[in-house]
Formats: structure tokens, C-alpha cells, sequence
């Protein structure tokens, strides 16, 4: 339930980023940025996932696949959007 949440939450992230270049800046090229940005700090928050569930009691390799999907599923929809308005 927990990994669902944070998937949630990089979608969340990754909209109110999306929303807030659109508001500040003009056309598309902003949303690519925000795209190429969230990429990046979306990487940094799973990592941090990865660290937290280490120290909670599992091991590297019970949370690896976490991560891979953690990061995949925002980080796919982000690449698309980057690559559908470059």
C-alpha cells in the first residue's frame, strides 16, 4: 500500500510541476523543462525510499524492484511528456 502511495505522489508531484510551468512560463518548452527537472528529483525520492526501507530492516535486494517501480512509472510518464512536446 505504501509503494502505491508514493507512486500517487510522483504523479502528484509531477502535475503540480507540470501546472506550475504552464502558469509561469509561455508554451510548451516549459512543460519539457518541468519534465526534465522532475526526472531527476523524482530519482532523488526514490533513492530516499530505497534508503528508508534499508534502514527499516530489508535488505538491498528485497528493495530494489521497489525502486526500479517507484522511479519507473512517474519517470515514463514524465519522458513521455517530454518527448511528445519537444
Amino acid at each position: 500500500m505504501r509503494t502505491i502511495i508514493i507512486i500517487v505522489g510522483g504523479f502528484v508531484l509531477l502535475g503540480l510541476s507540470v501546472l506550475a510551468a504552464r502558469w509561469i512560463g509561455t508554451g510548451t518548452s516549459s512543460m519539457v523543462t518541468a519534465a526534465k527537472v522532475f526526472i531527476p528529483i523524482w530519482l532523488v525520492v526514490a533513492l530516499l525510499n530505497l534508503w528508508m526501507g534499508t534502514r527499516a530492516g530489508y535488505s538491498v535486494t528485497e528493495e530494489l524492484p521497489i525502486l526500479l517501480l517507484i522511479f519507473a512509472a512517474p519517470a515514463a510518464v514524465a519522458a513521455l511528456l517530454w518527448w511528445k512536446f519537444s
